[in-house]
């Protein structure tokens, strides 16, 4: 039998996310493709899913309303789902994460469920029902899939230890900055991947409020670094749900998240965000269709915190071949 969609008589889409694709002509399309794929339980598929994962993406905000992106890691299994409205995550989070400061009982989370070998990934929004010595529990807001597109395929492996025997606690080296400096230039300049948090919490969304987490991906440059607290990122075609976009529109504040896959270091950043949906600036990478402008207020870079190591990436199919930023004279 088919899972049955939406089903609250609200758009699953709040004010933000609607105004996009309404600027974009989407929006009749989007609200009846939203109210078939976009659910408020876990669907039978996606709760095993999430039981075979190692690692998943958080996206929180803190005391002062800053969204933060995050990664848990664990044994598979480690997510577990009673029920289909239910989400148990036994981890701990990693030194240094923001998380240990904004897991609060009552507060919205966004999760990322992503198998990067695979490029399949599931998204859920909800709020922390609960706190527990070995982790938290997420009652489901919205569940739903996502394509493919622009996910660099690569194997996640332990770094020579069992993630059983993993102690997040254990001290690594952390650094606090304001601005970016030669360490965290390098290693965003390297990335094919990062995460980021956003997040529309106004109780007029309704069902359709809440903090999300999502992926971002393009060949090693396509972020662009502007100067010590700007970045630049082209955004392609997508599935038009405009989620991260939609929060931006409505709430400049955003959190990320970039791994280096070799040595496993994590920086955490967040700030405010901008969308430039027109400009010959946009015509600076191929096959952009507006561009995410990112400013750093503050951040932190751990060193050797992620307990997993990524292979040599498989570059999306969907991606142009152009590489990463031209230089426009």
């Amino acid at each position: 039998m088919a899972n049955p969609g939406w089903s609250h008589e609200a758009s699953p889409f709040h004010a933000g996310e609607l105004a996009i694709q309404a600027r974009l002509g989407v929006q009749e399309r989007m609200d009846r493709q939203g109210r078939r794929v976009i659910r408020d339980y876990l669907p039978e598929q996606h709760r095993q899913f999430f039981a075979q994962l190692s690692y998943l993406l958080v996206g929180t905000v803190d005391g002062e309303d800053q969204p933060w992106a995050s990664i848990l890691v664990g044994e598979p299994g480690f997510i577990t789902s009673p029920d289909d409205r239910t989400l148990h995550i036994a981890a701990r989070p990693l030194y240094g994460d923001p998380l240990h400061h904004t897991l609060v009982q009552g507060a919205d989370i966004g999760l990322l469920g992503i198998e990067l070998h695979t490029r399949r990934r599931n998204r859920l929004n909800g709020t922390l029902s609960a706190l527990q010595p070995d982790g938290f529990t997420v009652a489901v807001g919205q569940s739903f899939g996502n394509c493919p597109q622009y996910i660099q395929a690569r194997h996640l492996q332990t770094q020579q230890f069992d993630l059983r025997s993993l102690d997040p606690a254990a001290p690594k080296p952390v650094h606090s900055l304001t601005a970016l400096g030669e360490s965290e230039r390098a290693m965003i300049a390297a990335a094919d991947t990062f995460f980021i948090a956003t997040a529309y919490q106004a109780a007029s969304a309704g069902s359709a409020s809440g903090v999300d987490v999502s992926h971002r991906g393009g060949k090693p440059g396509f972020v662009r670094i502007d100067d010590a607290n700007t970045l630049t990122i082209p955004d392609f075609s997508g599935n038009f749900h405009f989620n991260t976009f939609g929060n931006l529109e409505l709430n400049p504040r955003a959190g990320l998240i970039f791994i280096d896959f070799d040595q496993g270091d994590l920086l955490y950043l967040t700030g405010t965000a901008e969308v430039i949906w027109a400009g010959p600036e946009i015509a600076a990478y191929e096959g952009a269709e507006r561009l995410l402008r990112f400013h750093v207020t503050q951040g932190y870079r751990v060193e050797g915190s992620l307990p997993l190591t990524g292979s040599t990436p498989e570059f999306s199919p969907f991606l142009t071949d152009t590489g990463p930023w031209q230089n426009p004279q």
